[in-house]
């Protein structure tokens, strides 16, 4: 019986290199975004490649609208095997002068709603022997110079965010590990080619960070690596 993934927070890069990934792997591919058109894009792409592919409109910021989004899956997709990780939100930029409300937006998408996903899709995740993959980036890394980078950036919310999903990783990958269940990050470190974050420098491949995540997933043993390392 075919495997299936579910990759939440679809759009290009990443995302559509891990689906493309998986895919080639013999995965099934559901897609989950808010925009349709870009869910209907990635769908004929993959599906060019001979990937079956199904689209899951949401928005996964809404901690209610998730169970239902899990349970849709199940039912058009099939089990779920996999579930990943790659929706962020950015905000409160400025620490001391953003609304204290921003940093809660930012931290709902790195936490509550990580959190909401993988219960809803526990069952599956426990029958299959299934993981949790999660993309993540380096503004969260305990380090000075990231940490001065942050500020000058303006990225600070996010990079709270960041460290708290880290955090919530290690934390799923203790408590999961005993049933069988793998919990894995790639930490990204550069800006992705062809990504939002690519101001026109970016050399780092989204298919180097997927090929990351599959080997992660086959050797089941590392909860955290960096990309590129």
């Amino acid at each position: 019986m075919a495997k299936n993934i579910l990759i939440n927070g679809f759009g290009s890069g990443i995302s559509l290199a891990l689906a493309e990934k998986f895919g080639a792997q013999g995965f099934g591919v559901g897609l989950v975004a808010r925009s349709g058109q870009r869910l209907d894009a990635g769908v004929k792409m993959l599906e060019a490649q001979g990937i079956r592919a199904v689209p899951f409109q949401a928005d996964l910021s809404d901690l209610k609208a998730i169970p239902k989004l899990v349970s849709d899956a199940h039912e058009k997709l099939g089990s779920i095997d996999v579930v990943q990780w790659n929706a962020y939100a950015s905000g409160a930029g400025d620490l001391l002068a953003a609304d204290p409300t921003e940093v809660n937006t930012v931290l709902g998408i790195a936490v509550p709603s990580l959190v909401a996903l993988v219960q809803a899709a526990l069952p599956d995740l426990r029958a299959n022997k299934g993981a949790v993959l999660v993309t993540n980036g380096g503004l969260g890394l305990l380090d000075d110079q990231v940490d001065a980078g942050a500020v000058a950036w303006k990225a600070m919310g996010l990079a709270v965010a960041n460290a708290a999903k880290h955090k919530l990783v290690r934390l799923l990958a203790a408590q999961l590990k005993p049933e069988g269940v793998y919990v894995g990050e790639v930490i990204v470190l550069e800006a992705v080619k062809g990504s939002a974050w690519d101001s026109g420098s970016a050399t780092l491949e989204a298919s180097s960070i997927a090929a990351k995540f599959w080997q992660l997933y086959s050797d089941r043993s590392t909860v955290s690596v960096k990309a590129p390392s």
